[in-house]
């Protein structure tokens, strides 16, 4: 089980407590050794997918413990222990975490200047102290969640919709994600076919240099595997190698078992991935409020 940020800080500590520079990659190493963490748990990533969690976690110990006066950094991604973390140390102390940090006068000094600055500063420490999340992870499952509440009422919008629309929606999706040529040529492919299990035909590049085959349901029950059948034989009779059948609905195991046998590539979207791809490519929805969570460029403050 990977450790909570607070868990780290103790262990993290104690290594550095030989009072030699360690390097970020080894801090890291050696707490997942210390921690007996298997390989998959090492590279689990974060929600957002950008960087390992328990290198998140190892690098918010460091940060807050740093701002605590308990390490420092002489050098980019270089960290070694202070007097007042030996002296903490020495102590034998039995567990540290945020709450003890904010009994440290360098931390609470950092913490008033941070909630001098924050709006709802301290409400926001008390979520960090009462979570096992780092604070990056917070944004990320926070981020996770509104998506995830966003996905079910697009997807109740969409079911009730008009099936002529819904081709739109289609129409539209594909285009913003780089298929179909022009407008104008995608909304003369779609929902003119008919043609054996297909909905319509859109060009794969702007070029038109091969075409994808469509069929998209707006349907409240599961596919049936009888209509993947049904749509990887017309892809065959047109000798078509490719196909993406959309859908409101889910499809069942066997679909996903059935399309990795054959020999035309079919791509299955069902509702949720529909809904994901949406929201991705800005599809009815609008931005209400972007954030942008920055780090610092170590190598603009090394001198040349």
């Amino acid at each position: 089980m990977i450790p909570d940020f607070q868990t780290i800080m103790l262990p993290l500590l104690e290594i550095l407590g030989d009072k030699t520079e360690h390097r970020l990659k080894e801090l890291i190493t050696n707490i997942s050794d210390l921690f007996k963490l298997t390989e998959t748990e090492r590279n689990e990533l974060l929600p957002s997918g950008n960087q390992a969690i328990i290198n998140n976690r190892v690098g918010w110990a460091i940060t807050y413990m740093k701002k605590a006066g308990l390490i420092l950094s002489p050098q980019r991604a270089t960290f070694i222990i202070t007097e007042n973390g030996v002296e903490v140390i020495s102590k034998k102390t039995a567990n540290i975490n945020v709450a003890f940090l904010k009994k440290l006068p360098k931390f609470q000094k950092w913490q008033e200047d941070f909630s001098s600055k924050v709006k709802a500063g301290n409400e926001i420490e008390e979520v960090i102290i009462t979570t096992d999340k780092s604070p990056q992870e917070i944004i990320d499952h926070s981020f996770q969640e509104i998506n995830s509440l966003l996905s079910i009422e697009i997807l109740d919008l969409i079911k009730v919709m008009d099936p002529h629309r819904f081709e739109q929606l289609v129409i539209d999706l594909l285009i913003k994600m780089g298929y179909g040529g022009s407008k104008i040529e995608a909304g003369n492919a779609i929902g003119k076919s008919g043609d054996g299990g297909i909905d319509g035909i859109i060009n794969e590049d702007k070029l038109g240099l091969d075409t994808i085959y469509i069929q998209a349901k707006r349907w409240s029950n599961s596919i049936n595997i009888k209509d993947v059948r049904d749509f990887a034989e017309a892809l065959l009779s047109k000798k078509s190698r490719k196909g993406v059948f959309i859908a409101t609905s889910c499809f069942p195991k066997s679909a996903y078992e059935f399309i990795g046998k054959i020999e035309p590539k079919i791509i299955l979207i069902d509702g949720n991935k529909l809904v994901n791809l949406m929201i991705e490519y800005n599809l009815g929805v609008t931005i209400e409020t972007k954030y942008e969570v920055k780090k610092v460029d170590t190598d603009y403050f090394i001198e040349t």
